[in-house]
């Protein structure tokens, strides 16, 4: 069958708060920030929208891709799966650093793009401002040296959004992008997540064919047969045709997300399909050891619990980035859903294996009661989180927390013995010379006889004009009492210092 044109998939991406969701929202007429911790969008989301362009109704899909760092590998997926990109950037703030990786995530994946200038109706927005920081950072847009069309546009008003959406279409028409409905689908896991009533389910995009009830999906190793396709609605539908972002449920593990799937005509050809990817997976993976080497660091065992397996990877993304030179941050267990019981006894087998001790950190989810009760009884901690460098900076300070101290001695100053006045019961009472630094009450002491170390003691008491004093700092004599077990004479070294901990 000859192929047909399909609607364009378009990836929608930017820095962290430049308005891509806000844009979103205008276009399809829902909220989906409402639902976001903070404002930001944690997991890659597809919506479909429909634009009138010449006098004819048309489809895009949208994929509303995070903009937070921690995210990257994310957005990168939504630069491969996608057709076309809008790189949005704040017209009052410029290009931002999520920005420019965004945008080398467009260039890697070698797809067109298309920049929105956000949130022109703020007060100090300057468009020609923002483009001249787009040129700066080798964002090349026409009229300006370069081929990268761009819009100005407010998701308030609606002030550009009509010919921004005019060129997504028109930018796909010179793609000239095609589908062969005669095809089994072919794409992307989008997403994938678990849910205690309707098991496993994944959102998936479709590059090519149509996608009918009946068959098999295969992705990597795991498969799920089509009982059932829902759209974005969540309302089921009977076909899934091209550039539709559709759910399906039932997997027999969680899909990867970014994984490319197939559909086959049945279980059996499933099973074949899996057995050829395992099998060419174990040839990429040839001899390359996936081990770390921790050294002699202090192991901080993790077990991650999210909502789905995207934000999994990115915890995992932002965990790497903290680093120390004495402590490393292990995952030794991952999944989808709420805290269970059985994370909590995995907690206390890695605590078991001598690894430190272990905790839990969950993500956009909750804990089971019988979890909350384990770990209360057996002291394993669970912290969660809804913001991901939220997270980032409470795993920074348990490294710091779980970090040896390094005990090293300081020298205060030095004093030579002059005479012993009394010496019983572990106590010395003398006088002596400070012939530098200073002593306090309650320092530390080493006692050196020509050399020979006779051992130490404590600082219990100062006397200086006959009054005791807290601290000795000017040199000359003074009067102390040091609780020791060496006995003490003339000219014996006196060596002031304190343990100090970093």
């Amino acid at each position: 069958m000859a192929r047909t044109p399909r609607p364009p998939i378009v990836a929608v991406m930017g820095h962290i708060d430049h308005g891509k969701s806000s844009l979103l929202d205008y276009i399809r007429k829902a909220n989906v920030t409402a639902g976001e911790a903070g404002g930001i969008t944690q997991h890659v989301s597809a919506y479909e929208a429909v634009h009138e362009h010449e006098g004819t109704a048309r489809t895009i899909t949208f994929l509303d891709t995070p903009g937070h760092e921690a995210f990257r590998a994310l957005r990168s997926r939504g630069a491969q799966a996608a057709d076309v990109a809008i790189l949005v950037i704040a017209a009052d703030e410029g290009v931002k650093p999520q920005t420019k990786e965004a945008y080398d995530a467009i260039v890697e994946a070698n797809i067109p793009c298309i920049v929105a200038f956000t949130k022109i109706d703020k007060n100090g927005a300057d468009v020609q401002r923002a483009k001249n920081s787009a040129i700066e950072h080798a964002i090349y847009l026409e009229g300006l040296g370069g081929s990268i069309p761009s819009a100005a546009v407010s998701s308030k008003t609606g002030e550009g959004v009509p010919e921004l959406l005019d060129l997504v279409l028109l930018t796909a028409d010179l793609a000239e992008l095609t589908a062969d409905v005669s095809l089994p689908a072919t794409g992307f896991v989008l997403e994938s997540s678990q849910d205690p009533k309707r098991g496993i389910s994944a959102t998936l995009i479709i590059k090519d064919g149509m996608l009918e009830t009946g068959s098999v999906v295969v992705s990597d190793s795991v498969s799920t047969p089509v009982r059932f396709i829902e759209n974005f609605l969540g309302k089921r539908i009977e076909v899934g045709n091209a550039s539709q972002p559709v759910s399906i449920s039932g997997w027999s593990d969680l899909p990867s997300a970014g994984m490319p799937f197939t559909m086959v005509a049945n279980k059996k050809e499933a099973e074949q399909l899996i057995k050829e990817n395992a099998a060419a997976a174990e040839a990429n993976r040839g001899a390359a050891s996936e081990q770390t080497d921790h050294g002699q660091k202090v192991i901080v065992p993790l077990i991650i619990k999210a909502d789905v397996s995207g934000s999994i990877e990115a915890i995992k993304h932002e965990l790497a980035k903290i680093d120390h030179e004495l402590v490393a941050l292990k995952v030794v267990g991952e999944g989808i859903g709420a805290v269970s019981e059985g994370d909590v006894k995995k907690a206390m087998a890695a605590n078991s294996a001598k690894e430190g001790s272990a905790m839990i950190i969950g993500f956009h989810v909750g804990t089971d009661s019988s979890a909350r009760e384990l770990a209360e009884r057996t002291g394993v901690a669970i912290e969660i989180f809804s913001i991901i460098y939220d997270l980032e900076n409470r795993m920074t300070e348990i490294v710091l927390q779980r970090a040896p101290k390094v005990r090293k001695e300081e020298v205060l100053g030095h004093a030579k013995v002059l005479k012993i006045f009394n010496a019983s019961g572990g106590k010395q009472v003398l006088g002596a010379r400070l012939d530098d630094g200073f002593v306090e009450v309650g320092d530390l002491v080493k006692i050196d006889r020509r050399g020979v170390d006779l051992g130490g003691g404590k600082v219990a008491n100062l006397q200086q004009a006959r009054a005791d004093v807290k601290e000795i700092r000017t040199e000359g004599e003074f009067g102390a009492q040091i609780d020791t077990k060496a006995d003490l004479a003339g000219g014996d070294t006196l060596t002031f210092y304190k343990v100090v901990e970093s």
